[in-house]
């Protein structure tokens, strides 16, 4: 099996991509990667590792989609660049899934052009994992679909519940939708619809409303919103994980006893790192195409992608894409 990485694209990128590449492939023994961009930039900066020769690949690739270049535009112009390719080796059948920390509209833009929906799904949907109290959740949409129809969020409730049951291992996840009161009636006319369809929606554990306070509770696995609002809830956790650590650094700073306290708690400290860290949950998997992509955070680092790989890797051992096919067959019967 082979998984394709868009090793320009990204923040810290060719060091990030090239060194995650490396750490995935000591972790992952019998998965392959390829990596797409500047060939002579790519095998520069291998150079600086001992790795498994047989298991990275360069693929060359001479263009660069940045992420201020309007998505559209790059993906129509820069034919040749690294995400270009990389997912034009996927559709090919070269690789079994395409990983990038790129431009995320131009990933989706792409994505959905050159991997194509699946047959019966009407928009696709970015999901991604959150921590909670008690373990886990699943979130969509993130941000493919701003402006969506209630029966949009009915199907990503569909395709986010078999996601959760096979990546977290989870038997009839609770599936919340996210609105402004738990009461039923409560929202605008989009959620009051979504609410009813959900309800009728025999292949989901419809739990009912949920507010944003009671996200990382853990009384739910799913939590379904539009893409507008499910960006903002997305960047406002960033937020306000990157607020929280800035306050501890202050804090322990301002007298000898914080620090020696700071000490005790070290272990503690990192442990809540891992907790809050986004690039410990692998990125976010465009659901509703024909192949796997993967959109990894923009500015991850080595570990960020390795963990990205890890989920393309697992979502190809599982068949997902197949699994996901045989929910929308169900529903559209």
């Amino acid at each position: 099996m082979k998984i394709v990485l868009d090793a320009m694209s990204g923040d810290y990128a060719p060091y990030s991509t090239v060194e995650g590449a490396v750490l995935f492939t000591k972790e992952i023994r019998e998965t392959e990667i390829i990596l797409v961009g500047q060939k002579e930039v790519i095998e520069e900066e291998l150079k600086k590792y001992k790795y498994d020769k047989s298991r990275i690949q360069v693929h060359d690739a001479r263009e660069v989609i940045e992420m201020t270049d309007h998505p559209i535009e790059a993906i129509k112009t820069k034919k040749d660049s690294s995400m270009n390719v990389a997912l034009d080796l996927v559709k090919q059948g070269e690789a079994s899934a395409c990983v990038s920390s790129g431009n995320t509209g131009a990933l989706l833009s792409a994505s959905q052009l050159k991997l194509k929906r699946i047959k019966g799904v009407l928009r696709p949907a970015i999901a991604s994992v959150f921590p909670s109290k008690h373990g886990q959740i699943v979130m969509l949409d993130l941000g493919a679909t701003s402006d969506c129809k209630a029966e949009y969020l009915n199907q990503f409730s569909s395709l986010a519940s078999k996601y959760a049951e096979l990546l977290l291992g989870i038997e009839k996840p609770k599936v919340g939708l996210l609105n402004i009161g738990e009461e039923v009636g409560k929202g605008n006319e989009l959620t009051r619809e979504a609410y009813t369809l959900l309800q009728k929606n025999q292949s989901i554990h419809f739990i009912g409303n949920i507010e944003a306070t009671q996200m990382l509770e853990g009384g739910v696995d799913v939590v379904v919103t539009d893409g507008f609002t499910g960006n903002m809830v997305l960047k406002t956790a960033e937020g306000t994980a990157k607020l929280i650590t800035s306050f501890l650094k202050e804090m322990i700073q301002e007298s000898i006893l914080s620090k020696i306290g700071a000490l005790f708690l070290r272990k503690t400290f990192i442990h809540l790192k891992e907790k809050m860290d986004s690039s410990e949950y692998g990125g976010a998997i465009f659901l509703g195409l024909h192949n796997i992509s993967i959109k990894a955070h923009g500015n991850s680092n080595a570990n960020g992608i390795k963990n990205a790989l890890k989920v393309a890797n697992k979502f190809s051992k599982i068949n997902l894409i197949e699994q996901l096919k045989k929910v929308i067959e169900e529903e559209t019967n």
